[in-house]
Parts: C-alpha cells; structure tokens; sequence
C-alpha cells in the first residue's frame, strides 16, 4: 500500500504533520531532511521511500539524514528520533542507524524548528 509523502519547503504549521498519523503509524510520522536544501520529506513507510522522492527533486543522498517525529505534543516538547536504517553512512563516519554527529542533530533539530511552527 502507498502511504502518502510530501516535500516541506515552506512553513507549516505543527498540527499539519498530524494528517500524516495513522498512514501507516499511529502515533509517529517518518522524515528525511536534506541537510544542505534544508527541505523536510515527511510521511511513508520506510524512510528509504522519503529518500527516494528527494533525490528525484534534486538532492543529494550524502546530505539525506532520517528519523520520526512524534508530532502529538506542544513545538517545545516535539520528540524526535535520529534513527534510520539510511543514516548508516560509513564516509561520515555514522557506522549507526543513529546519527552520531551532534552538530548534524542540531541541523536537523533547526532546520525542524524553521519549517514547522506552532
């Protein structure tokens, strides 16, 4: 079954992401960011597919970083995981489905903060 995807490049507003709830996952909504683009891909199954539609737009899969969103919470309590199978990344030095680098976490975590607003 696909489960819908879409590209963020502008603001949005934090209940937004809750229509991504339930398709496929109740409670957490998959996301894969291109760090150099600063766009977000939210929503899918796997983060592979988010991925993939990225790359199709034009980004780079070195700067592709993935994880979930809990999106049922206030913008100051907004959780966020930093692990996905595509985070493996041997030439950055993330032997990990967790993202190691903690300046790549708090790109991640602005980039976030930038686009998705209360």
């Amino acid at each position: 079954m696909d489960y819908p995807i879409e590209i963020i490049r502008e603001k949005i507003r934090n209940d937004y992401i809750n229509k991504f709830l339930g398709k496929p996952f109740e409670e957490v909504v998959k996301f894969v960011i291109d760090i150099e683009r600063k766009i977000i891909a939210l929503g899918g199954e796997l983060h592979s597919d988010a991925g993939e539609l990225l790359i199709k737009d034009g980004s780079d899969s070195r700067n592709l970083w993935g994880g979930n969103i809990y999106p049922l919470r206030k913008k100051e309590e907004i959780l966020i995981e930093y692990n996905s199978l595509i985070n493996i990344k041997p030439l950055k030095n993330n032997f990990s489905l967790e993202i190691q680098d903690d300046k790549i976490k708090q790109e991640i975590r602005k980039i976030i903060d930038e686009l998705i607003y209360e």
